[in-house]
């Protein structure tokens, strides 16, 4: 697979900025600290962009790469691992079909899908995935549309199972404190997977050459390993902060 540095610095960058979310994430719900902001429509764009960028930048790389099948199969059972690890550890807060159980699935999917969606252009594909992304955003609520404009009303009979819920339609009392279905996301994947070949078309790949900084970039090349750690180190040092602040405070 052939590495672009800003595609790797994007990557990290954005790496960097969910892993600072994550920090606060937890010190709101699992060590109880009150951070106003970090429920306000800011935080939530914040949120949002950093899943947008993963996912569309996943489905970018995903014709760059050759061992598309192990790399798929890699991904997804990331997911599943941390499905395990967290149900154990934290089972008020497990996360069940998680933005990597998603991105696996994306990939898997796309090794047949590809064959169909590769030669159409570009920029019917683009419109068509992020038309498909609009209209089906809200379907984890109920609804067919984007955020505040709900469009129709999605059939209650179609939320009925974890298959459904991996699909895209969860039922009633499904909890996951990071869900992301199949429905909406796969489409945003494939806009980036038009993306790629819509820039490739205008022989725009050379301007991926250009890096931003190195230390980013390692982060952005190995971000799927980071991604598994960071949460139990974050967990890590704030235990390890408060028990040090509990003990001096004994003093």
């Amino acid at each position: 697979m052939k590495r672009y540095r800003m595609l790797d610095g994007i990557r990290g960058f954005t790496l960097l900025g969910m892993m600072v979310y994550h920090l606060i994430w937890d010190l709101v719900y699992i060590f109880g600290w009150d951070i106003t902001w970090y429920q306000t429509e800011v935080a939530y764009i914040w949120q949002q962009s950093i899943c947008w960028t993963f996912i569309l930048l996943s489905g970018f790389c995903f014709p760059l790469g050759k061992r598309k099948l192990k790399r798929g199969i890699t991904i997804f059972m990331s997911g599943f691992l941390v499905t395990v690890i967290t149900g154990i550890f934290m089972p008020r807060d497990q996360v069940v079909f998680g933005v990597l159980t998603l991105l696996g699935s994306c990939m898997l999917l796309m090794i047949p899908l590809g064959h169909l969606l590769k030669g159409r252009k570009p920029e019917l594909g683009m419109i068509m995935a992020a038309l498909l992304f609009v209209l089906f955003r809200n379907v984890n609520e109920g609804y067919g549309g984007f955020e505040n404009w709900n469009f129709f009303v999605i059939p209650s009979s179609w939320y009925r199972n974890m298959f459904t819920a991996y699909l895209g339609f969860p039922y009633f009392g499904f909890m996951s404190s990071d869900y992301f279905s199949l429905v909406p996301w796969v489409f945003l994947f494939i806009f980036g997977y038009y993306l790629y070949f819509f820039i490739k078309g205008k022989n725009g790949l050379y301007y991926l050459e250009k890096g931003w900084s190195r230390y980013i970039e390692w982060i952005g090349r190995h971000s799927l390993i980071i991604y598994l750690l960071h949460q139990p180190v974050i967990m890590l040092a704030l235990n390890l902060c408060y028990s040090l602040s509990s003990y001096f405070n004994r003093l």
